[in-house]
């Protein structure tokens, strides 16, 4: 087992806590993120592979967790997933590189093929 489980839960938590403390913008954002994320010109597949990208180079393990089991359920394999997190690593260097890791064990936790 690796650590995605415990950052997804953390994450997960986080949101409900944010979203008790105030309904209205929580809503809000959760509207946006949802609308900028569905499938449009790019499918959702690809742009959950973007955010994974971008939260390597934040590196945010949280939200690596979090939009690698996303990409997973849209469909997208192991390899689609790491050569997207490998293109922040060009961006973000040697630190980029090191949170792979979570990408790594969200695709093992999740069952990226």
């Amino acid at each position: 087992m690796t650590e995605a489980t415990k950052y997804l839960e953390q994450v997960l938590r986080t949101n409900r806590e944010v979203e008790a403390f105030d309904p209205k913008v929580w809503n809000t954002f959760l509207a946006f993120v949802h609308e900028v994320c569905k499938d449009g010109a790019l499918p959702a597949k690809f742009k959950e592979i973007i955010l994974i990208a971008l939260a390597v180079a934040d590196h945010s393990p949280f939200c690596i967790t979090l939009h690698t089991k996303l990409a997973i359920e849209a469909g997208a394999s192991k390899a689609e997933i790491m050569e997207g997190a490998l293109l922040a690593s060009a961006m973000a260097g040697g630190p980029g590189m090191a949170f792979l890791r979570y990408v790594l064990d969200a695709c093992e936790e999740y069952g990226a093929e």
